[in-house]
């Protein structure tokens, strides 16, 4: 399974991010070019524990089951699938190359951390494994989103 501590991965998706431009349009869900861009970058400060977040109460319940559920095999990401709260953008638009620029330099990040552990606000704890397959999984749903 793809992970995006795989330096080859990484390059693969920071060669589609880059293919993104502020005309692209989304295949699905509500979020415009920018705000998808600006929720990637939240997710991945998130993953990486720059920006470090609450756990959520439903998370307790049901994280783990979903966490397997969502790792059990290559299948991507289901669409208009629920967003992390502290992830969602409201603000209609912004600089879309700084976005861009952002997300892949958080990218890059992937293959300089030595983290085994994550915590994710719904999933919680995660093992290195784990959170390899899952930000890889949501990088290319949000490409996918955008026909990258």
């Amino acid at each position: 399974m793809k992970t995006i501590f795989d330096k080859e991965t990484r390059d693969s998706l920071i060669t589609r991010i880059n293919s993104i431009t502020e005309n692209s349009q989304p295949q699905w869900g509500k979020m415009n070019v920018y705000q998808m861009l600006k929720h990637c970058t939240l997710s991945e400060e998130m993953y990486l524990g720059i920006t470090v977040y609450k756990r959520s109460f439903i998370g307790r319940l049901f994280g783990k089951v979903a966490l397997k559920g969502m790792l059990k095999d290559d299948s991507p990401v289901a669409k208009n699938s629920p967003t992390v709260p502290q992830c969602k953008v409201t603000e209609a638009g912004g600089d879309v190359e700084a976005q861009k620029k952002r997300w892949i330099e958080l990218v890059e990040e992937y293959g300089k951390t030595s983290k085994t552990d994550f915590e994710h606000t719904f999933f919680g704890k995660m093992t290195r494994e784990q959170m390899g397959r899952l930000a890889y999984k949501h990088v290319d749903h949000h490409l996918r989103q955008f026909s990258n």
